[in-house]
């Protein structure tokens, strides 16, 4: 009961934006842990303006998707997760390869470094994606499925 209810603790606080206050650097890497990959992931992307400019560090499967109407590849670093019906998802975010960095294979385990950025795609919406810095391809693979709770 305790463990559930400490747990509970630490969403409303991630959710409510009070993350500052139980030990996020206030400048440095932001590193979205294993154990707490959902949590931190919507943490993120609910407050996204106070994480925009900030490096953050993960560690998922990386998937490429072609888009035809624009004939762009659009990369990701992911974990599977279960969504608000049961039915499956995916959470973590759009990554941007930058200078020379090459995409890695389909559900290849990569660790990534990057800046939180927004961009204005081409239908006029504002997306979130990270600006890699490093793009790591690891032998040892975590946990491909995370739960939010």
């Amino acid at each position: 009961m305790k463990r559930r209810f400490a747990t509970l603790f630490l969403a409303v606080l991630f959710l409510s934006g009070c993350v500052g206050s139980i030990g996020l650097p206030p400048e440095g890497v932001i590193e979205i842990s294993e154990r707490f990959f959902v949590l931190q992931s919507n943490e993120i992307l609910l407050n996204r303006a106070d994480y925009l400019g900030r490096t953050i560090q993960y560690e998922g499967m990386f998937r490429s998707v072609h888009w035809p109407p624009t004939d762009q590849y659009y990369h990701y670093v992911i974990r599977y997760t279960d969504d608000c019906c049961g039915a499956g998802g995916m959470v973590g975010f759009e990554v941007r390869l930058t200078g020379d960095m090459q995409p890695l294979e389909h559900d290849a385990w990569a660790k990534v470094i990057g800046v939180l950025e927004e961009y204005v795609a081409e239908d006029g919406i504002t997306y979130l994606r990270v600006a890699l810095i490093e793009l790591i391809e690891l032998e040892e693979r975590g946990e491909e499925f995370v739960r939010g709770m």
